[in-house]
């Protein structure tokens, strides 16, 4: 996959395969891995962090829980759910990208965390565990980078213990118009620049708004997650909506009534 594909404008994912998708994808975040941690906390004007927060509180992860994280990137969510578990728990994190887990590893290792806190690569299309195996499983701001990402929530589900709870913490669509207006020409407008002045490519954060377009809103997503076999989903508007919280819960008898 080239770079320069964002010049061809509209909707090009759209247009591509699922392995184009996912080479672009991989482009885009291999280049952008050693200074993605800054970036985000800039970007977000340090909010991703109070998002995380807010998900852990509602998510009650319980000591020696068993817990995955598809797509952790650098790793900051593998370990907030690593202080939860405990050495008697848990956790893997799994990315298709070797250069972000290469930032995770000493992170993971300066926690103290590395006797039970696995990082792998991995597909999040096909999910290399068993059925019904952890009993958290969790995608911090990755679900929009996937090729489909009704067949991660499906993956999700499947590895799901029965009872276990699925999550996804994902930029969303604020719906107070006065609000997306302006947020719109920030994360349109605004945020490539600043991408390139940070990183000195404004490819990868050209990308990042690009992504939402034909993302799912939150209540579209909701559906989503109910689709992939969940029962008692619920979502939370952060920020103002420019950031959801879903969660969902495994049925404790396969196949039952949603």
């Amino acid at each position: 996959m080239k770079a320069g594909l964002l010049s061809k404008g509209g909707n090009f994912m759209d247009e591509l395969s699922q392995s184009a998708k996912a080479e672009f994808v991989h482009h885009v975040f291999s280049n952008i891995a050693g200074k993605y941690d800054t970036m985000n906390s800039v970007l977000s004007f340090y909010q991703h962090k109070v998002w995380r927060d807010v998900a852990m509180a509602k998510m009650a992860v319980r000591r020696g829980n068993r817990c995955l994280d598809v797509a952790t990137g650098t790793g900051d969510w593998a370990i907030a759910l690593a202080d939860e578990v405990g050495d008697t728990g848990r956790v893997v994190g799994l990315d298709f990208c070797e250069e972000m887990l290469d930032v995770a590893r000493p992170k993971v290792a300066a926690a103290g965390i590395g006797a039970y806190t696995k990082l792998m690569s991995g597909n999040a299309m096909e999910l290399p565990f068993a059925d019904d195996e952890f009993d958290v499983v969790t995608i911090g701001f990755a679900l929009r980078n996937v090729p489909d990402v009704q067949v991660v929530l499906n993956e999700m589900t499947r590895v799901a213990k029965p009872g276990g709870m699925v999550v996804s913490l994902e930029l969303s669509k604020p719906t107070w118009e006065p609000f997306r207006s302006l947020y719109y020409f920030y994360f349109y407008r605004i945020l490539p620049k600043i991408g390139k002045l940070v990183v000195g490519d404004a490819e990868p954060y050209e990308w990042l708004p690009r992504s939402l377009i034909t993302f799912p809103d939150r209540f579209k997503l909701a559906e989503m997650f109910q689709k992939a076999g969940l029962e008692r989903v619920a979502h939370y508007p952060l920020t103002g909506g420019i950031c959801a919280l879903h969660m969902g819960y495994k049925p404790m008898v396969s196949g039952g009534d949603q």
